[in-house]
């Protein structure tokens, strides 16, 4: 088979689609927990993650706050629905290969003077891509 350069254009036009493509479906993902955290959603935060997930978060007094998505969505739950409670998300990276990818993003709560770098795994998982683990870490200011 003889390839051309518009075969040849054509692949690599496709694959840049298709990774295009895969990588607004992990930015979605990835704004359903953003959003869904700035807005106290916890459906949309849920939605995010896989059930399973273990979340490594920052807690004053302890080395490794673990908690679950659920567990996570319980914070939201007592503060008004869909009303901006001040945190500020920012996607800052993405790596994706195949049917994984990490991603860094920044949450800014300026009213509380605090500052945390999210890191997270990500799946593609019966073609939706969720988060599959999360740290953070509370940034000095």
């Amino acid at each position: 088979m003889k390839i051309t350069f518009l075969n040849l254009l054509f692949l690599v036009a496709t694959v840049s689609l298709f990774s295009q493509s895969e990588e607004e479906s992990i930015r979605k993902t990835l704004r359903n927990y953003l959003d869904g955290s700035s807005y106290s959603n916890p459906e949309q935060i849920e939605s995010a993650f896989y059930e399973d997930a273990p979340l490594f978060l920052s807690k004053e007094g302890q080395e490794i706050y673990l908690l679950s998505p659920k567990e996570y969505t319980e914070l939201f739950k007592k503060r008004e629905k869909g009303k901006f409670n001040g945190r500020e998300g920012k996607i800052l990276t993405i790596d994706q290969s195949n049917d994984i990818a990490m991603a860094k993003a920044e949450i800014k709560i300026p009213a509380r003077n605090m500052h945390f770098i999210d890191i997270f795994l990500l799946k593609k998982l019966e073609g939706q891509w969720k988060i599959i683990s999360k740290a953070a870490t509370l940034m000095a200011e």
